[in-house]
């Protein structure tokens, strides 16, 4: 069992030695010295102020010595333990175990060991949650593929049956068969996509990006996709102005590609969509007249896509502003 001592207790007793030992030391000196006769005429009363004066004033000095050097070594231990602590906050990473005394333990070795404990704990916990993350990585990767050949099957079983003669009914069934089909695996794409990214798997090179620039050319080249959806494209894109982001150049094309996606999957039927470069803000817009994020539809397809975009943008210090209702949704792009 390991033994422990009081820091306090130690500093009470040494101080007890320097303020009342001395003065007892001193009544039994001067005891002495009265019941003796040896230079009883040449002390007299000055000389007796002279001497207690003198250590009285020593053992003052001690005390603030003492004090002193105790509270000095206690701010250097408590220092480098909060020296430690700072360095984890400042650089992101779990702080070193500090050193501790195993033998004789005072309170701060014994708040040390408990700040060890703590560094062990949250060690072994990340450990285990890399390792969790890298499986459901993994299951999410090898289902992902493993979906896709009974997909592709159904997909050559719909369009055989496309061929047949059928009823009006049955043909769009089949269309509506073949939509989903689609849509799961545009689905899984979007799953393998998010577990690639949040992977490390996905590379991310931030450059200085022209923000407008980059927002033309997508539009541009989303523009025959609306014009074939009939979707009225209300643009506002500045020509002579825009403003830079230290981002990926491809991740925020993905990001917008994302929100396209989603106007055209689940806002198309209000056949509008809004786009504006505010250079002012430094903001993109786009926006839509679709049913809003609270209709169902939109919120069992769009969750994995926003997902994978906020993870982006996060990473790049960016972020997106959400305003939805039943008379469309409206996405702020800024800096975080």
């Amino acid at each position: 069992m390991k033994q422990t001592r009081s820091l306090f207790r130690r500093f009470l007793v040494g101080h007890f030695l320097f303020i009342f030992f001395p003065p007892i030391v001193l009544i039994f000196f001067f005891a002495f010295i009265g019941f003796s006769d040896i230079n009883e005429e040449d002390l007299n009363t000055l000389n007796h102020f002279y001497i207690i004066l003198l250590l009285f004033g020593f053992i003052i000095v001690a005390f603030v010595v003492i004090s002193w050097l105790f509270f000095l070594k206690l701010r250097i231990r408590l220092t480098r333990l909060q020296e430690v602590m700072s360095f984890s906050a400042t650089n992101n990473s779990f702080p070193k175990p500090v050193s501790v005394q195993t033998d004789r333990m005072d309170e701060i070795d014994q708040l040390g060991s408990s700040f060890n404990w703590m560094i062990q704990q949250l060690e072994d916990s990340r450990k285990r949650e890399y390792e969790e993350e890298l499986l459901r990585h993994r299951l999410i990767a090898n289902l992902s593929h493993d979906l896709r050949t009974p997909l592709t099957i159904l997909r050559g079983h719909v369009t055989r049956l496309n061929k047949e003669s059928m009823s009006l009914e049955g043909q769009n069934s089949i269309t509506e068969m073949n939509h989903t089909i689609t849509r799961v695996g545009d689905l899984m794409d979007d799953l393998l996509s998010y577990t690639l990214l949040t992977s490390g798997k996905h590379s991310f090179r931030p450059t200085s990006t022209d923000i407008g620039r980059l927002v033309r050319a997508s539009v541009a080249a989303w523009y025959p996709v609306f014009e074939e959806k009939e979707i009225q494209l209300d643009v506002d894109l500045p020509t002579e102005e825009t403003f830079y982001w230290k981002a990926d150049p491809k991740w925020i094309t993905r990001v917008l590609d994302n929100l396209f996606q989603n106007i055209l999957r689940h806002a198309a039927d209000g056949k509008y969509a809004n786009i504006v470069v505010d250079v002012e803000k430094e903001q993109i817009i786009v926006a839509d007249r679709g049913p809003g994020m609270d209709n169902s539809s939109y919120e069992r397809g769009a969750g994995i896509g926003l997902s994978t975009s906020n993870y982006m943008l996060k990473k790049m210090k960016l972020k997106a502003d959400f305003t939805s209702n039943e008379n469309g949704t409206r996405v702020a792009i800024g800096r975080a």
